[in-house]
């Protein structure tokens, strides 16, 4: 029992003091007083993260850093007085928050008066060089960081921990991204569009269909970017998809009950291998860091993957899809997310239980929280099954695949 209040007590106390770190850090951005002493930073480093001025940097650390860091430390005191006050035992260990801070505090004091070689070894989030790793989900790496310098500085605040921009919506900024979206002219492909627009995202609407996509917005029907593709002519989007940051796989098909080989062929090559030929495609498109950094595929596999859709082909070709996507973003070039939905009534699910407005704001909200699993279900069993299927499929794949 002491271990786990000792340990408790440590890992609350740094939790603590990164949580007051990335909220100073959010209030910089929108506090005139702390923004004036913020901006240093952001003026410091150009898109390659290479310095841009010694002086700068220096500026940077005494303006931003020193008095973030003074912040944390302060703050770590309210731990030690929680504990003591409610007398909990072993309070004392709650000065690691304060130990933690001083890591920080030291090494901006070191990196503002220049310091040899302490850039180098503390301050790794600004390290110049191509990415070798995609941004990451839990703790903050490069390529997550200069998200918040280069794409959006209102977004990606963490500086340790990325909790605190999941619990924001600030992980992942849609503002001013081009978003492609197949399978537009259906519920939930106008319904995606229609949120991402109010996210600020500009929406491109891929259809099978000859008609303009519109959508809905405060009462008006707006009318969107629409380009016409079929299936099997995945080639002839190559150029539209290189200026696309987030290429979102919505198509599909549902034959119910059909069984002939006709309904065979048409349920794979709608579901499973369309959609991996855009993927691949895609793919092809990620060659800068700012790619590696930006791009994304969204592909809607269902839950389907792990439970029964009351149809046969529809539920093979989408677990064909999904296991094919859990294998391919092992290597995957950007980050790749899964959408596992549930029943919403569609023209593919009349009967479908949830709406597709509704279904299309959980996957926009939960994707600005860097889900990359998302599950939107009524069905909770989905929420233990699927991780659980993820998790010993993409283990498999690791320990019997290489990669060349």
């Amino acid at each position: 029992m002491a271990i786990l209040i000792i340990t408790a007590l440590i890992l609350s106390s740094i939790i603590w003091v990164e949580i007051v770190r990335d909220t100073y850090h959010a209030l910089s951005h929108y506090w005139p007083p702390l923004y004036r002493l913020h901006v240093w930073h952001h003026r410091v480093f150009r898109p390659d993260l290479t310095v841009a001025s010694e002086g700068i940097y220096r500026k940077a650390h005494w303006y931003n850093d020193l008095p973030e860091a003074l912040v944390m430390l302060l703050c770590s005191f309210l731990p030690v007085m929680v504990s003591y006050i409610e007398k909990i035992p072993h309070f004392e260990v709650a000065w690691a928050g304060s130990l933690y801070t001083m890591v920080f505090l030291v090494s901006a004091v070191a990196r503002g008066a220049g310091v040899p070689y302490m850039d180098e070894l503390t301050d790794k989030t600004h390290r110049p060089g191509d990415f070798t790793s995609l941004p990451a989900r839990w703790f903050v790496n490069r390529p997550y960081h200069w998200r918040h310098h280069f794409d959006n500085q209102k977004a990606y605040y963490s500086g340790t921990f990325t909790l605190v921009d999941k619990l924001m919506g600030t992980a992942l900024s849609l503002k001013g991204k081009t978003v492609a979206v197949t399978g537009a002219s259906g519920s939930l492909g106008k319904a995606l569009l229609k949120y991402l627009h109010l996210s600020g995202a500009k929406v491109i609407a891929l259809t099978s269909s000859q008609q303009v996509i519109n959508i809905e917005v405060n009462g008006e029907m707006l009318p969107l970017k629409t380009l016409t593709w079929q299936i099997g002519e995945e080639f002839n989007l190559s150029e539209t998809l290189k200026g696309v940051d987030i290429l979102i796989l919505n198509h599909g098909i549902n034959v119910h009950g059909e069984r002939t080989k006709e309904a065979i062929n048409l349920s794979y090559e709608v579901n499973a291998f369309s959609s991996w030929r855009l993927m691949e495609l895609f793919f092809t498109t990620v060659c800068t860091n700012q790619d590696k950094v930006l791009k994304e595929v969204w592909i809607n596999t269902s839950e389907a993957e792990v439970s029964p859709a009351i149809s046969p082909l529809y539920e093979l070709s989408k677990r064909t899809l999904g296991d094919l996507i859990t294998l391919r973003r092992l290597d995957a070039p950007c980050v790749v997310r899964k959408l596992i939905l549930g029943p919403f009534k569609s023209n593919l699910n009349p009967i479908g239980i949830m709406s597709a407005d509704w279904v299309a704001k959980q996957i926009v909200n939960l994707a600005q929280r860097d889900i990359r699993n998302i599950i939107v279900t009524i069905n909770p069993i989905t929420f233990i099954a699927f991780p659980i299927k993820e998790f010993f499929v993409s283990t498999y794949y690791k320990l019997f695949t290489r990669r060349q």
